[in-house]
């Protein structure tokens, strides 16, 4: 009876290791987020939104303000439509620009947040109307390859004689 008794410990204790290292695996894999703040929604506007997902940090300062709710095309200014919940413990002006920026050089695309200097604020179902697009790395890349093109590609600088 006793063997029985310590064997359900065990497993007792391996079920609650197992959920933990779940728990951990979600939490940096950015697919858990347990937030119990009160958020409001606003919304913004890209012509490009590169590689950001849903769930993506929006950042101010380096702190975590808010998360992307969803990303949407709309057909009409054919644009991406991201929509933020924003933690209502924190209040940005109206003129606020949003950028799509990468942790690294290869890292994680989130949104960072400017605050700007006008005296009304965001509240809910505002738009952001000041945003700047994802850098696409290899339209990088393109304009940098073709800019070295043209430049090679001018007259033969005439060859003096000695």
């Amino acid at each position: 009876m006793q063997r029985s008794k310590n064997d359900v410990w065990v497993g007792i204790f391996v079920l609650i290791g197992a959920v933990a290292i779940l728990f951990l695996a979600l939490q940096s894999a950015n697919l858990l987020t347990l937030s119990f703040q009160k958020s409001y929604t606003i919304y913004a506007k890209f012509d490009n939104v590169g590689g950001l997902k849903p769930k993506a940090a929006v950042r101010s300062a380096g702190v975590v303000v808010g998360r992307v709710e969803k990303i949407i095309f709309d057909d009409k200014s054919f644009q991406a439509r991201v929509t933020l919940a924003m933690e209502s413990r924190y209040v940005f002006p109206k003129d606020s620009s949003l950028k799509i920026l990468t942790s690294g050089l290869l890292g994680e695309q989130y949104l960072g947040l400017e605050p700007g200097a006008d005296e009304k604020t965001l509240v809910a179902e505002d738009t952001v109307s000041n945003t700047q697009s994802a850098m696409v790395l290899e339209s990088l890349i393109g304009q940098f390859l073709y800019s070295k093109a043209a430049e090679g590609s001018g007259p033969e600088p005439a060859k003096g004689k000695k």
